[in-house]
């Protein structure tokens, strides 16, 4: 942790050209400025599951249909109340539910999707996390129902083994197959993790033939983190032998046709797409939800009793709040926006008003050099290895920012600070 923490921090002051750290004060306002963002997204988070897998690091506590009902009433307030500051309709690109296993909710979705429309104007759809148990024809048609057109299935593993290990139930494929044949969405993408220990090539080529089998058609392959706070035993995979195993499944990936449109996702059609992340700016609801403004970063607090507290008060449920300094913002678009595999060299001009080149031309002159990207009119694409290094740095910023912050927020409402 000492090595990947001092790696994180020399990254930091070098790419932001300062000894500053990224500090979140314990501070809040009730309004928002989020009404002249282009490019904005939205997500909510629904904090409930049947029970805790041991390796999830996300906020979430066993369900309680009086509580999660509670909960969806003071979230239904909560997007009232920043929603009612807008003056007309805002269109926005996305809406996401994330958990937690949201699906436990169903009967409650439509209600939050309507609130969500009489302020907001969504554009390429609505994507919905589900638990494997949840992907049956009942909920899958509410769902639809309530205009929910993508939907991601945390699957982890269809192989026993790492079932076992994850502390997840044997799956029917068949039943999956026939549940989501019977009801269609425009996107169906399978979690899957990779990296777990001993896992080898053709145990996860086989996660993804059965994937795509039971009728996805969107495929996220995302690496094992052994967050510290975590109850989890299992050792992430080292990085040679990760690397090796990214490297031949993306080359599998591509032999059969898919187009990769993340870091982890790749889709069987270029329509098919499902991520929570690669967005400019994007307004967070519920508990631990996280915005993103211009030149701002909040996260509401995890615990659902303060949560709702702080609506009952007319407050937002902000915990921490980051006011950027120019560089540090320049650092969290570049990193979440490579996330796409891609960086467009006039959008980034658009945001910020300066020229790319201009901040980072020889950091990009570098990585071209290393291999890691390639150029193109402008638009700078990951190669391979650049995919495998921006996620060995994504584990480093991980454990060292977000394994830290989380770990100190599941513990307190509303800490007094942070420094990272």
């Amino acid at each position: 942790m000492i090595y990947i923490s001092l790696i994180s921090t020399i990254t930091r002051m070098w790419l932001t050209r300062s000894f500053k750290p990224f500090t979140f004060k314990n501070h809040y306002t009730n309004d928002l400025a989020f009404k002249d963002l282009d490019n904005l997204g939205l997500y909510v988070h629904i904090p409930f599951c049947k029970s805790i897998c041991n390796f999830c690091p996300y906020c979430k506590v066993l369900y309680s249909k009086d509580l999660c009902d509670k909960y969806i009433d003071y979230l239904i307030k909560e997007i009232n109340f920043v929603g009612s500051k807008l003056d007309e309709k805002k269109q926005v690109t996305s809406l996401y539910f994330g958990g937690g296993s949201p699906a436990l909710a169903t009967d409650k979705i439509k209600d939050i999707i309507d609130t969500i429309n009489k302020y907001f104007i969504i554009t390429e759809g609505i994507g919905i996390e589900l638990h494997p148990e949840d992907v049956n024809v009942e909920t899958l048609q509410a769902l639809k129902n309530a205009n929910v057109t993508k939907i991601s299935i945390g699957i982890q593993s269809f192989n026993k083994k790492y079932q076992n290990i994850l502390g997840r139930k044997p799956l029917d494929c068949s039943q999956l197959a026939n549940n989501l044949s019977k009801v269609k969405f425009e996107t169906v993408s399978i979690d899957l993790i990779f990296a777990l220990p001993n896992q080898t090539y053709k145990d996860l080529k086989e996660d993804i033939d059965t994937a795509l089998s039971i009728g996805a058609n969107h495929i996220a392959i995302y690496p094992f983190i052994d967050f510290t706070f975590t109850k989890s035993k299992v050792k992430a995979m080292e990085k040679k032998e990760k690397k090796a195993l990214l490297d031949d499944i993306t080359n599998y990936l591509f032999e059969k046709g898919l187009v990769r449109n993340s870091i982890w996702t790749f889709a069987t059609k270029n329509n098919a797409s499902y991520s929570s992340m690669t967005r400019d700016n994007f307004l967070g609801f519920g508990c631990s939800a996280t915005t993103l403004l211009k030149d701002q970063f909040k996260i509401n607090t995890f615990s659902i009793e303060e949560y709702i507290k702080r609506i009952d008060n007319n407050n937002l449920p902000t915990s921490l709040t980051i006011d950027f300094t120019k560089r540090q913002r320049m650092i969290y678009y570049l990193f979440w926006t490579l996330y796409s595999t891609k960086i467009d060299s006039l959008d980034f001009e658009k945001f910020f008003g300066i020229p790319l080149k201009k901040m980072y031309g020889f950091e990009l002159y570098l990585a071209k050099k290393l291999g890691f990207l390639t150029e193109e009119n402008g638009i700078y694409s990951m190669t391979l290895k650049g995919a495998f290094y921006y996620h060995y740095y994504e584990n480093f910023y991980t454990l060292s920012y977000i394994d830290k912050m989380w770990n100190v927020m599941k513990n307190e409402a509303f800490p007094k600070g942070i420094k990272l």
